[in-house]
This record gives C-alpha cells, structure tokens and sequence, in this order.
C-alpha cells in the first residue's frame, strides 16, 4: 500500500484534518523524518542557552562545547519523559523540551559567583519547585476557560514572529541583519513550506517543513551562508555532561537556587499555556492530569538535568506550529524526536551539522509555524462569547503581552524578580489574563 493511500485511510478514519492523531503511530521511516523535522525547528532554542552562558560565566571554548552537548542529550531525555509517559510522569502529548531562554539571566548571575556548579545545583534544587506546582494544577485548571487558553495561544504564537523575522533578517547581532539574500531565501523557504504543505500528497505535505529547509541550506551553500567549521572541528563521539559534572562538581544553595525560583514559576505557566496549544493543535481538549503530569514532567526533566551538566527543561511553544502544518499530532513521532536528540548528544558532530542551519532559513519556516499558531488562538476565540468583559479579558492581555515583546526595556527599573516574572510576553499576556478573569463580572448577562 503505498504511503498516500495510507495517509488518507487514516485521514477518513480520524474524520479530521489529522492524518495521525496523539496516539496514531506512523511507520519508523516516518517517524524519523517528522521527529528530525520537529528537532529542526527546535535546535537554535535548545542550543542557545549554553552557548550565551557559557562565555558570560568564563568558560572556555571546550566547556561550553560539552554544555552544548548535554543540553541535546538532556532535552531528548526530557522529550521522551513528556511524549511517552514514564512511572505516571509526563502528559504523553507531542511536546518537545529543552532548556528555556528564560534562565539565562539567572544563570548568569549564579555562575558568576557559583561557577557551573552552582547553576547545576540551582537546576536540580529549583526543579522541586514544579514537581509541587504541578500537584495543584488540577484545581487551578478551572481558572483556564476558553477566553483564557485562546488568548494564551495567540500569544505563543504572535509572540514568536518577532524571533522569526529577526531569523528572516540573518539574526540579531549578525553583521548581514537584513541583507537582501536573506530576506529572498526566507521567502523561497517560506513559498517551498506553503507549496508543499497545501498541495503535496502525503508525506510531501507532512514534511513540507523539512522540505523547505533542506532547500534553503543548498541555496545557502553557494552564497557563503553555511559555516562548515565547527562541522569539521567537533568530535565524532561524545560523553555528554558527565566530564562536565566530574570537573566542576555540584553545589547546593539556597543562595544561589533563589534566583531560579521565579524563572521556575514562569516556565510553570508557559507549559500550561503550551501543553493547552498543543491540545488545541492536536485537536484534543487537554485534561487537568495531562497537564498536571506535563508540569510534574517539566521538574524531572530539569532534575535529571542538573546531574548531566545542563540547565533547567521546560516545553517548547516553536513546534506547536507544526502539528496543524504537518496534520501530524502524534506523540510517537515526538518520542522519535528525543531519541535522535540523545543521539545527537553523543554524536557531536552531528549536532553541529544540525546547528549549522542558517537563520534565514529557520525564518521562512518560522513565519508559518507561528502564525499557524497564532490563528489556531484566534479559532479558539472565535468560539467565545464576546461580551464586553471578554473583549477586555483579550485586548488587555494581547496588548501588554505583545507590549513586552516589542518593548522589553520598558521593564528596564523594575526589580529583578519582577522582570524575571513580566519579561516574556506570555508570561505577562497569561498572568493579565487571569486576573482579569477572576476579576472582571460579566455584566452582560
């Protein structure tokens, strides 16, 4: 039977627009292809934390090498925890982790003092913070109502285009930002993505991301877009984060986790508001325990990652995207993602190869997973009331979380923990949200 003819039996059979829904498993070859497809999307994230606090903390050029690999190595082991389920750890929906932008500020500022030993013991004491958390998240749940997660999920995605078009551009701080190349080899990458997706057949309209980028790299390869150097230079074979542990050691402190305590909160109501995305992508209303063990899975993954030399994991809100992009909501392929991720943790090579992914071309796809994103918010919403008080609910909450994002100094004299708190748009657009929910009456009744 060939794999179009599959696609469709599975597509009547689910009678949605899924080709393959949570808990539908594709065949191996698929799966990885789609699971490669999701650890594209997430790669420049998951790689992003050590490579910035790596040298702020002084450490050379080896060590933040290794802090690299074990930020791979430890995001697929998380992944697999949070798609699979393990001992009633874990939501068993397709989200992939990996190590949050969110805690570089406090990781800096422990490394400082602490070195990398105090950061891993920062990870693994803060990480009991979520595993309490998430114990209360079934009576919090009913603060979540439509007008709530739909808001939130605009907001991961229209949050997230910023980042794509800095992609588009060639990167902040790259000395080619908005080099007319890059913007066109967006655009082909985009148009490749949209052309496939709409009027491929099967696989070709599954993996029109994959497609797309794969295009993009050759096109980059002949304008000098591509850097093959730390290609060559990385190892074949590698033991991630162990020799980082060994080295430096760990150190427990009250001190030094009081930092990461309110980063932890944060990224507690970013996986909420991600697991909830994911459910409307998938087509399915997530349950209270989903996403009560989903949080549960966010504080094992970042206990298991203080022991391996990287920082703290949580859910990434980048691949929501491409579940209604590539009408393939199966958790089996997210679990295929995390084993190439381990993979790629011991092979550092391949990491690298992975990594050498241009800007432009993560922009192109980006532009459509996040605005995929952000419409499947505005589908949620769609299906609100709109009385007045709701309306407010979400023009407040759009606005100052949309206000953070495009203009994050203005937090600039704020209190540490404060800035911390507010200086995600999600964040900020999530908290607003329901608050105003709790607060507001709805005097239209």
């Amino acid at each position: 039977m060939s794999e179009n003819s599959s696609s469709q039996k599975i597509k009547n059979k689910n009678n949605s627009g899924l080709l393959y829904k949570i808990d539908d498993k594709p065949n191996l070859q698929l799966s990885i292809l789609l699971g490669f497809q999701h650890i594209v999307a997430a790669f420049g994230g998951i790689v992003a934390v050590p490579l910035v606090v790596g040298p702020a903390i002084g450490l050379d050029v080896q060590t933040t090498a290794l802090m690299v690999s074990a930020a791979i190595f430890v995001a697929g082991i998380a992944t697999v925890i949070q798609a699979h389920g393990v001992c009633k750890v874990g939501s068993k929906l397709p989200c992939i982790m990996g190590t949050d932008f969110t805690f570089v500020g406090p990781s800096i500022a422990v490394g400082s003092s602490m070195g990398l030993a105090g950061i891993l013991g920062a990870t693994i004491l803060g990480s009991f913070i979520e595993m309490i958390l998430s114990r209360f998240i079934k009576p919090l749940m009913k603060f979540f109502p439509p007008v709530v997660t739909g808001t939130v999920v605009t907001l991961i995605g229209l949050t997230l285009i910023p980042v794509s078009m800095d992609w588009c551009a060639g990167g902040v701080g790259s000395s080619d930002y908005g080099n007319i190349i890059n913007i066109c080899i967006a655009l082909i990458v985009m148009i490749i993505v949209i052309g496939f997706n709409i009027y491929g057949k099967g696989i070709l309209s599954s993996a029109s991301i994959l497609i797309g980028m794969f295009v993009g790299y050759l096109i980059c390869i002949p304008v000098g877009l591509v850097d093959f150097t730390p290609i060559k230079e990385a190892t074949w074979v590698g033991i991630p984060g162990i020799p980082l542990v060994l080295e430096h050691g760990i150190k427990f402190s009250l001190a030094g986790v009081a930092p990461f305590i309110v980063a932890y909160l944060v990224t507690t109501i970013e996986t909420v508001g991600c697991l909830i995305a994911i459910g409307e992508a998938s087509e399915r209303e997530t349950s209270r325990d989903e996403i009560s063990k989903g949080v549960l899975a966010d504080g094992v993954g970042s206990f298991i990652a203080g022991f391996f030399g990287a920082g703290p994991n949580t859910s990434f809100s980048q691949n929501v995207g491409l579940i209604p992009i590539t009408k393939v909501a199966s958790r089996h392929v997210v679990v295929m993602s995390g084993i190439i991720m381990m993979l790629l943790g011991v092979f550092p090579k391949l990491g690298a190869l992975v990594a050498s992914i241009p800007s432009p071309v993560l922009g192109g796809a980006g532009i459509v997973m996040f605005g995929v994103v952000a419409a499947s918010g505005i589908k949620t919403l769609s299906r609100v009331n709109m009385s007045n008080r709701n309306l407010i609910i979400i023009s407040i909450s759009l606005a100052l979380g949309l206000g953070i994002t495009t203009r994050p100094d203005l937090l600039v004299n704020l209190p540490n923990s404060l800035k911390m708190l507010f200086g995600s748009g999600i964040s900020t657009g999530t908290i607003f949200a329901l608050i105003l929910n709790l607060v507001l009456k709805d005097t239209d009744k």
